[in-house]
């Protein structure tokens, strides 16, 4: 009987050293995507580390209850998500940051074809921002961050095909809003 016992506790018991490497070895796999979901949201460097180290410690805490400890990559990335929406929601000094920014950057010698690009990238990225969460995400993923529709319905847990249709859609929606 206690055999038994045994042998049913050996897998539930876990070293605390391999967890720790584990965990280690995911993170260093995920980290840079996680800051860079974080950014496509936020569009502060500073705030997305802020968020991704956020979401690098509650990751932390919950992986060891983490039942598919293969698809942690995709939980990363959600969680990294949500923490950025919460974080951009709160809004706080953001807006009056970019003021200051803005402000105090030197315009270069060619200030005018500086200022058309910049003009076109607050455009685009103010279109993007528009997007429900569910079409921001998949474009930002896929146009932006370059990962293919797989690897996309992958990280987010969703059919292939409900990517390209989500595709299709954010950018049919960022064509009228940039008209």
């Amino acid at each position: 009987m206690h055999e038994l016992a045994d042998h049913l506790a050996g897998p539930l018991v876990i070293d605390e050293a391999d967890l720790a490497r584990e965990f280690e070895a995911r993170l260093a796999d995920s980290s840079t995507l996680a800051v860079r979901v974080a950014f496509s949201v936020l569009r502060h460097r500073q705030d997305a580390e802020d968020v991704a180290q956020d979401a690098f410690v509650r990751a932390h805490r919950c992986f060891r209850a983490l039942r598919d400890r293969d698809k942690f990559r995709s939980w990363l990335v959600r969680l990294t998500w949500r923490l950025a929406l919460d974080a951009k929601r709160g809004g706080r000094r953001r807006t009056a940051r970019e003021d200051a920014v803005a402000r105090l950057t030197p315009q270069s010698s060619d200030g005018e074809a500086d200022i058309i690009a910049s003009e076109r990238s607050r455009r685009l990225w103010a279109a993007i921002d528009a997007l429900p969460d569910k079409l921001r995400i998949v474009i930002i993923l896929a146009a932006i961050e370059g990962h293919g529709v797989n690897e996309v319905g992958a990280l987010l847990r969703i059919p292939a095909g409900t990517v390209k249709s989500r595709l299709f859609e954010a950018r049919r929606q960022l064509q009228e809003r940039l008209r």
